[in-house]
């Protein structure tokens, strides 16, 4: 196998710096490559997403060569990173990073036997295709373990950017926790940045100075959980494993686990049944889980109630956004009986009841 890491800045030789690291085998194989916002590091997004390439890299081996590109920022410049990858004739090129859509997108269709994938978007071209998995029924089984933790009944959200993949995940939070203990309401501040520690840890601490004693965030660093870890309360890791951030604060990380979409697609690709319909995986297809959950701090009906609701999310019968669902007003939004379908889950810009303040515009 092939596999070579890049920072943002050695795609410019198109633009002109070298590989960072890169071994040479099986040059006939074919490329595969994965665009990264930030380093993988050893938590949150983008090392969600190494692993998942990590996933494939051991199940295909030599069949194919990996290139992977960090620090691509969600600008123009992203634009020359899939570029030069789609002009060095990668096979498949994985945009994992929801700012990349029309960049990807631009260059997907110069270049049209290329496979172009891209994370959390919602467009489509005969050669470009999205992909997801659902983090909100992750974030809604922390938020029933929040409901029976919390002993102030006020929850914190340390939110990015104001895009319906965020409101979803602070709606689910919110209707988890209130499934077991309606007196709950959450608290959210935006930071607008998927990534700034010195940000989130201040949100944070904010939060907590308001009276949350549980945070969730849906941003990429380990701050959230290690500044309640310092204030000696809960919070919940995001998007991978963060227990050792803060091993006592930490109830359970809400963990994506890309690989089992990456294995599947490369598979699909090579075996050209690869079809450009949008995926959206989660619990009932192992893609998302509330994992490592804290067994000493939670009770034993809290453990049962979070394995009730997994159970019934992986059986396909019930969804976390199956009404009644109420607004922050009170008015029916989903009527008893009916799910929100995808589309309209894509489209979430308002907060279901519970959730305090208003959604930025």
């Amino acid at each position: 196998m092939k596999k070579t890491i890049l920072t943002a800045f050695a795609v410019a030789a198109a633009c002109g710096t070298a590989a960072l690291a890169s071994t040479a085998q099986a040059a006939d194989a074919p490329g595969v490559a994965f665009v990264y916002l930030g380093n993988p590091g050893d938590a949150g997004w983008t090392y969600a997403h190494d692993q998942g390439s990590k996933m494939a890299e051991q199940k295909f081996g030599n069949k194919i060569k990996i290139t992977r590109v960090e620090n691509v920022p969600e600008s123009a410049d992203s634009e020359r990173v899939f570029r030069d990858l789609a002009s060095k004739g990668n096979k498949i090129i994985f945009g994992s990073s929801f700012g990349y859509q029309d960049f990807e997108l631009k260059v997907a269709k110069d270049f049209p036997d290329t496979v172009f994938l891209h994370a959390t978007g919602y467009k489509k071209a005969p050669n470009f295709g999205t992909y997801d998995v659902r983090m909100y029924q992750g974030a809604y089984l922390a938020g029933v373990a929040a409901g029976y933790a919390t002993k102030t009944n006020t929850l914190g959200f340390v939110a990015s950017v104001p895009i319906p993949e965020v409101v979803r995940n602070i709606n689910a939070y919110t209707l988890g926790a209130r499934s077991v203990n309606p007196k709950v309401h959450t608290k959210v501040i935006w930071i607008n940045s998927w990534f700034d520690p010195g940000k989130e840890k201040q949100a944070a601490e904010t939060l907590i100075g308001q009276g949350a004693d549980v945070l969730l965030q849906n941003t990429d660093s380990s701050a959230t959980l290690a500044t309640a870890e310092e204030k000696h309360v809960h919070a919940f890791g995001w998007d991978s494993n963060m227990k050792k951030f803060g091993p006592h604060a930490h109830l359970g990380s809400v963990e994506a686990n890309w690989g089992v979409y990456y294995t599947a697609v490369i598979q699909q690709v090579l075996d050209g049944k690869w079809k450009n319909d949008p995926v959206w995986w989660g619990i009932p297809q192992k893609a998302v889980d509330l994992g490592d959950v804290n067994t000493a701090d939670l009770s034993a009906d809290a453990q049962k109630a979070v394995a009730a609701k997994r159970e019934a999310i992986a059986g396909g019968k019930w969804d976390v956004f199956t009404g009644p669902i109420k607004d922050q007003s009170g008015a029916v939004k989903v009527p008893a009986g009916k799910t929100l379908t995808d589309p309209e889950l894509q489209r979430l810009n308002w907060y279901v009841e519970g959730v305090d303040g208003s959604l930025p515009k």
